[in-house]
């Protein structure tokens, strides 16, 4: 009890705290609301619906007909325990106060086939709200939840990294409220989080939705950079992450929400050139696009990781990039982009894959040479790693080995908390480096101008990063100072 009074009290970004009573040893249910800031969701999750209460459910219903009774806001009933022969207990729970419970169903499987009978049996029951949570693995297993929620009465949830914009963009969904923590549920995450990066009390219905696609699309740090961009410029606007299982699918889900822009990552740049009906002559050139925007004649492509990619390259190489030799590792749409740079700037460049035929078409392309992987240390100037091993979740993996790393200038192009197992090995050989986080600032900005026609704020940007990554790295530091004296939360 000690501990749940704790956690409640110290959730003070929610205008409403969710109070799991399943998993308290000592409960106390009236002492649950006493003192309480913030109005409550009061719950106790059986097993079988993913929660920790072992009981029976007749002392299951008496708990939440105690909280109702002692004044909670709302308490959550399951569908599933109202469709059992011992749900006489929740029907009572129901019938003392309809309109303060909601009638939820949790399906951790994915979307169910039955989902709109599902739905009509929840609201037949005659609470004043039901909550629907669904696992996606598609964006576009979350539209069904907008067309459940357009009558008011519904919490609907798309759990899973694909979810998360059914979480962050609530407002679009129609959704009466949702649900943040640390990650207590499949895609959730810390309320302070969605609001400090995703301005998520400022989202209203008629917000502009912009975002990032990708299959890693949740580690990307463009949201914090843009969506402190539109505050100070004013525009009402929100920038997530869209997690798609494919183009097609984020095409589809872009349709049905009215997404105007998105920056396009790993692995989709050249399907983002490809479903464009209009693209400028330098993104035809690359061949890959990394950001589209979406007027009255369908999608428009441009590439402004060139741009963004020479901008730190030429502060510190400058001039001495004519006749360099040029190592670029990878064959993506970055690759593309970098060796396109690195040709207009005169370099000597060689491009390098795992899988040589990757390497050999890259190099056709913008008649440029490939090489055996690995590049032999000595044999570049310059070397670019565009593949993403170093990224996110992968800092202390390197594409090369410690020995393949000698050379004037190494240029990564991932980023993350500290400098990735290339950069290291880089600046212990005296190599300069560059990392990933200079480009994505710059090839940032000119997305935000692309998009709304005016620059952003000097150093917005670079200032909500900065901010970011230093919160990453306390939490980080946290994380190992509790692990290592054995507590949990």
């Amino acid at each position: 009890m000690a501990e749940l009074l704790a956690a409640r009290d110290n959730a003070t970004h929610g205008d409403m705290v969710e109070v799991r009573l399943d998993g308290v040893a000592d409960l106390d249910v009236a002492g649950v609301l006493q003192g309480r800031r913030v109005p409550v969701v009061v719950t106790c999750r059986p097993t079988w619906e993913g929660g920790q209460f072992e009981g029976s459910e007749d002392s299951r219903s008496r708990i939440l007909d105690r909280a109702l009774e002692g004044g909670a806001e709302f308490v959550d009933v399951e569908w599933r325990a109202l469709s059992q022969s011992t749900s006489a207990g929740f029907a009572e729970v129901i019938r003392r106060d309809p309109v303060r419970v909601v009638v939820s169903s949790h399906d951790f499987d994915g979307v169910p086939a039955d989902l709109d009978d599902r739905v009509r049996a929840m609201r037949s029951l005659g609470a004043g709200a039901i909550k629907v949570a669904v696992m996606a693995s598609r964006l576009t297993d979350t539209l069904p939840l907008k067309r459940i929620a357009a009558e008011g009465d519904a919490i609907v949830i798309g759990m899973g990294e694909a979810g998360v914009p059914s979480r962050l963009l609530a407002a679009h969904y129609g959704s009466r409220w949702t649900y943040a923590g640390n990650a207590v549920a499949p895609g959730q995450m810390p309320a302070e989080r969605m609001a400090d990066d995703f301005h998520f009390f400022r989202v209203e219905p008629t917000t502009r939705i912009f975002g990032v696609v990708g299959t890693s699309a949740l580690h990307s740090l463009s949201p914090v950079m843009h969506n402190a961009a539109f505050e100070a410029a004013g525009i009402d606007a929100v920038y997530v992450p869209l997690r798609a299982a494919s183009f097609e699918d984020f095409l589809s889900y872009a349709s049905a929400m009215g997404v105007e822009g998105v920056s396009v990552t790993i692995p989709f740049k050249l399907d983002a050139l490809r479903a464009a009906s209009r693209s400028s002559s330098l993104t035809q050139s690359v061949g890959a696009a990394n950001t589209l925007r979406r007027d009255g004649e369908g999608w428009e492509a441009t590439n402004t990781d060139v741009e963004g990619f020479l901008a730190p390259l030429d502060a510190v190489f400058g001039a001495r990039l004519r006749g360099a030799r040029a190592a670029v590792l990878g064959a993506g749409g970055a690759a593309r982009a970098v060796v396109a740079a690195l040709v207009a700037r005169g370099s000597l460049v060689t491009v390098y894959a795992r899988r040589s035929e990757q390497a050999q078409d890259v190099a056709r392309s913008f008649g440029t040479d490939h090489g055996v992987w690995p590049p032999s240390p000595g044999s570049w100037d310059v070397l670019v790693n565009c593949t993403p091993v170093g990224g996110a979740g992968r800092r202390g993996e390197s594409p090369l080995s410690r020995e393949d790393v000698a050379g004037p200038l190494v240029y990564d192009l991932t980023y993350g908390t500290g400098p990735s197992a290339l950069l290291r090995d880089a600046r212990e050989a005296g190599c300069l480096t560059i990392d990933g986080l200079p480009m994505l600032i710059a090839q940032a900005e000119r997305q935000f101008e692309w998009w709304t026609g005016q620059r952003p704020e000097p150093g917005v940007m670079a200032d909500a990063l900065r901010r970011r990554i230093n919160v990453s790295a306390e939490t980080d530091t946290r994380a190992t100072e509790t692990r290592r004296h054995g507590v949990h939360s």
